[in-house]
Order: structure tokens, then C-alpha cells, then sequence
């Protein structure tokens, strides 16, 4: 990862702690600037729908970054959990983050990642996009845990009602893909695209 951050400027078009944290943990430096532009898609499918997202944020951000002396890379991104297909979000209040949790339960879900790099100098251009889909199996809670855990407060603001790097991780029996897409972003792809598809 050296060459890439002595050859190129990173920026990160998310507001995510999460994802700034893996970014860290792997070494890389980067620029903080999330995008705060409209996210509508018409896609369906909840892979194509983070893919999108993740190119929309890029894109804005882009549009605002100048590369006439330097090579930059942005990086958006966009998470969803997803159950049959259905996007679970944000739980609305405690209420809500039950009816998410207890329909989790005994059965697997999945955590789709979509990620755009976008890599830009002062004459070129190349923009990859993909998405990352893990699934998730969760160990049998009974009502009284899962109140509990709403309790922690650590449910409110997570998609799907949980943060498998929190208090969760005592319930995830496996997981099957990359866990830290299920964090936030597939750090392990972002660095080969890095590494692989540069100006």
C-alpha cells in the first residue's frame, strides 16, 4: 500500500467511523470528505442499489476535488442488510429495532457493500465500482435478550438493528464472506483495486 499513498491522494466520500477505522488499521492515509449529496436510485436489488450509492457519493465528490497538480483516488461506499431482498435500515425507534431483530432470527441475512474508487489526474479518469455481499447467522434470541439489547442503545442507528463489531458479536454464530464488509467496507478488495487499477 506504500506506492499508493505516495503516488495518489486518498479521499473518503463517507462520514463512517467504521470505515475511516479500517482505512487506519490497514495503514492507509486519507482525506475526510463525505458526500452530502441526494442518494436516490431506481435499481432493485439490494447489490445494484449499494453499487449505485456508492458511485453517486463518489461522483459528488469528485466533482469538487481538483487534481490539476496530484493523482487522487475517492472512495464511496454504501451499506445495506438485507433479508429475502428487503433492505432493513435504520430502526425508526425500539419498537421498530425489535420486529428487525426477532425477523432475524433463525435464518441467515445478508450485508451487501457497494464501493466506487474513483482514480483522477489532471488528464485521466477511471471509475470501478463493485459490490461485497456477506452472509450473516445469528444464535437463537429469546425476547428478553433481544430487549436487552436494544437497551445498550447500540442498536438505534445501525441498519438491520445490530453492530456485529459491538455487544452483537455474542450472538453471530458465523459469518460467511468477508467480516468486514459487514463492518462497512471489504477493506481486503479495496486494497487490490488500489494496488490494480491505477492511472
Amino acid at each position: 500500500m506504500k506506492s499508493i499513498q505516495k503516488d495518489y491522494r486518498i479521499v473518503l466520500a463517507s462520514a463512517s467511523p467504521r470505515r475511516q477505522e479500517l482505512l487506519s488499521r490497514v495503514g492507509l492515509k486519507y482525506e475526510l470528505k463525505p458526500s452530502d449529496c441526494e442518494e436516490i436510485t431506481d435499481k432493485l436489488l439490494p447489490g445494484d442499489i449499494v453499487e449505485e450509492l456508492s458511485r453517486i457519493k463518489a461522483q459528488a465528490v469528485a466533482e469538487t476535488i481538483s487534481s490539476d497538480n496530484d493523482k487522487v483516488v475517492i472512495i464511496g461506499a454504501d451499506t445495506v442488510v438485507a433479508l429475502d431482498d428487503k433492505i432493513l435500515g435504520k430502526p425508526a425507534d425500539e419498537a421498530d429495532a425489535f420486529r428487525m431483530l426477532k425477523g432475524l432470527q433463525g435464518r441467515s441475512h445478508s450485508v451487501f457493500t457497494g464501493v466506487t474508487l474513483i482514480f483522477m489526474n489532471n488528464v485521466d479518469t477511471n471509475v470501478v465500482s463493485f459490490y461485497e455481499e456477506t452472509k450473516v447467522w445469528m444464535y437463537p434470541m429469546d425476547d428478553e435478550e433481544i430487549w436487552e439489547y436494544i437497551r445498550t442503545g447500540e442498536p438505534m442507528d445501525k441498519a438491520g438493528s445490530y453492530a456485529v463489531q459491538g455487544i452483537f458479536a455474542a450472538y453471530i454464530e458465523r459469518i460467511e464472506g468477508d467480516f468486514n464488509n459487514v463492518v462497512g467496507l471489504p477493506i481486503a478488495k479495496v486494497c487490490r483495486v488500489l494496488k490494480h487499477n491505477q492511472l
